[in-house]
């Protein structure tokens, strides 16, 4: 029963941000999360310099001006290509 309640209010909740994001767009207020571009021969100089140990996670992400999850997901991203 509480199970019921609770995935009721659920779906009032997002119904509520949807509304909220709609009249949002309408007044040109919402825009959505930001891509970050960066310069991949900045960023593989950079990886190098990771990999070999000359500067840590927290520099690399400083250097790009971008979160340390921002990196993770870059670098995991890359890697892969």
């Amino acid at each position: 029963m509480i199970g019921a309640i609770n995935e009721f209010e659920r779906q009032n909740l997002l119904e509520r941000q949807r509304e909220g994001i709609a009249i949002a767009k309408e007044q040109g207020k919402f825009k959505g999360g930001q891509v970050k571009k960066i310069d991949d021969n900045k960023f593989n100089d950079l990886y190098n310099q990771y990999k070999q140990r000359e500067i840590t996670k927290i520099e690399f992400a400083k250097s790009l001006e971008i979160s340390r999850p921002t990196l993770d997901k870059l670098i995991k991203d890359k890697v892969k290509e």
